[in-house]
């Protein structure tokens, strides 16, 4: 009866979101060992922390000008990106919207196929922001292409699912809401904000908007001839404001 019952917690582990959880520990792992985290002391301080920095977003990041000459090692960037984040507030924003909506999306893709979407819409994201700054010199880090397209998957597949949302101006009041509702307005709220943003650095809300669309599209394809699954469970915290997808200076 011991063994059985072992057997069965590992066969549920095994068939847990393997991906989303090794998406967030390579996330954290590789910010809190880089420079942009503070905390390792092999960087330095001061200037040199700064210059640390500035070398390694430059490194890891996608800077549109040269992805879009064509250059080998550039061509690479819009993948090693999504594992590059600019401050605590820009890791812990995405690494709760991939917590929150990638493990129900990786149950319903499955591992692999879960894993490929990730990274091709959120190569693709990256390049569609690159291509619409073509001259651009700016860095830019982050997984929110990706994530993006997790979260326009996730209402494909989970339009009814609750989700419990923190919105600042109602006071932080936690909230259950459809996915639907949740989901539309974080769009809404890219869409007016990409078209009020400044010139220069900042947020990559285009990217935002790629993925987004890129995910909602790639399930409905894939899925549309299957039931949608309606899975009522809340699925924890989304605070709406959350930081995703900065452009470095």
């Amino acid at each position: 009866m011991v063994k059985w019952r072992g057997a069965a917690i590992l066969k549920g582990a095994v068939r847990g979101p393997a991906v989303t959880y090794a998406l967030i520990a390579a996330c954290c792992l590789l910010f809190v060992v880089s420079p942009a985290s503070g905390l390792n002391p092999a960087y330095g301080t001061g200037d040199a922390i700064l210059s640390s920095q500035s070398d390694y977003f430059a490194r890891w990041g996608v800077i549109p000008s040269e992805l879009l000459a064509g250059r080998p090692p550039a061509l690479l960037t819009p993948l090693t990106a999504l594992f590059v984040h600019g401050s605590w507030l820009h890791l812990l924003g995405n690494m709760l919207f991939l917590y929150v909506f990638g493990v129900m999306t990786e149950e319903r893709m499955g591992r692999v196929e879960f894993a490929l979407f990730y990274l091709a819409s959120g190569y693709l994201a990256l390049f569609a922001y690159a291509a619409a700054h073509a001259g651009s010199q700016q860095t830019l880090v982050g997984a929110s292409g990706a994530i993006s397209a997790v979260l326009g998957a996730f209402l494909c597949l989970f339009p009814r699912a609750r989700v419990t949302s923190i919105f600042p101006f109602l006071l932080f009041l936690p909230l259950r809401l459809p996915a639907w509702v949740v989901l539309v307005f974080w769009f809404a709220l890219q869409w007016l904000a990409i078209r009020s943003q400044a010139a220069g650095p900042g947020v990559a809300y285009l990217a935002h908007l790629v993925g987004f669309g890129l995910g909602f599209l790639y399930a409905w394809a894939r899925f549309r001839r299957t039931d949608r699954v309606k899975r009522r469970r809340p699925v924890g915290p989304a605070g709406a404001a959350a930081t995703e997808g900065e452009s470095q200076p």
